[in-house]
């Protein structure tokens, strides 16, 4: 509950603030395991992920950690890990935008270091050919299912124009757009994202209803109309192509199927028993 209610009201606040949770879990997992070293500051001895390509200047959420710790600590000292709690935030900021509830297994315990060197080779690109995707995920004991269930977490939230302009105005080196992007996408992103290059922070919707945590990712891949790359490649490689359209008309399937899946990630390199620690401030160890 106190969890929720921390959830809830950072949500309120911010409605952003949903996908930026379920990205801080992802972000989590893929680098050496769910174990919160993505939270950890830099110190002297320790550069940590925070400040990594993938995650400087774009991933949020640490302070609604932050909060979730402090109270769950006057409450229940050193008994809920900061891993167990962004799992947890996670599942509440899918389930608070009309998402799937699934039960979170708990138990792990924190890391005692974080490693800036691994986030910038493990955390999947939205540059990256889809095969480099699915490797990067293979490494994790995710298959290619996972890959097209979990990027449809892509339902909910926004990227900056950084990550996809380069489809807009010169694709490869052509000096034209990406010529599979849907006519009236296109030129509602060229306004949103106009050349300058002062428009890279500028935020597009990741699909059409990007508040609400629902199917409407995948039609939007089947209409030429995935911001991403990295998505648009799922509706054209042979591999993921019938998952894609079986998850945009079986809405139901992906519902199901999505909740599955973050289990299984959020299992990926977990610390338990008497090893890591549960720290006291997410932001350092004990």
């Amino acid at each position: 509950m106190i969890v929720q209610y921390n959830v809830w009201n950072a949500i309120q606040n911010d409605p952003r603030m949903a996908a930026s949770l379920l990205r801080l879990h992802f972000h989590d997992c893929f680098v050496d395991g769910c174990e919160a070293s993505v939270l950890l500051d830099d110190t002297t001895d320790m550069k940590g992920e925070k400040h990594a390509g993938p995650n400087n200047n774009s991933l949020r959420g640490y302070e609604v950690i932050d909060a979730i710790k402090a109270d769950l600590e006057r409450f229940c000292p050193s008994t809920v890990s900061c891993a167990d709690i962004v799992a947890l935030a996670a599942r509440d900021a899918v389930t608070m935008s009309g998402g799937p509830f699934w039960a979170v297994p708990l138990g792990r315990r924190d890391g005692l270091t974080a490693r800036e060197k691994s986030a910038n080779e493990q955390l999947p690109s939205p540059f990256e050919p889809l095969d480099n995707i699915i490797t990067k995920f293979a490494s994790k004991g995710l298959d290619v299912k996972e890959v097209v269930v979990l990027s449809g977490g892509h339902t909910i939230g926004s990227a900056q124009c950084f990550t996809f302009k380069r489809r807009l105005f010169d694709f490869n080196g052509s000096g034209k757009p990406d010529p599979t992007l849907d006519a009236s996408f296109l030129t509602n992103l060229q306004t949103t994202c106009p050349k300058p290059d002062g428009s890279n922070s500028n935020l597009a919707p990741l699909d059409a209803t990007n508040k609400r945590f629902d199917g409407i990712y995948y039609s939007a891949l089947l209409n030429n109309s995935g911001l991403l790359e990295s998505d648009q490649a799922l509706a054209v490689d042979r591999r993921t192509a019938p998952m894609v359209y079986n998850y945009a008309n079986n809405p139901d399937s992906f519902w199901n199927d999505f909740g599955t899946s973050m289990v299984k990630m959020g299992s990926v390199g977990v610390i338990t028993g008497g090893n890591g620690q549960i720290r006291r401030k997410c932001g350092s160890v004990n």
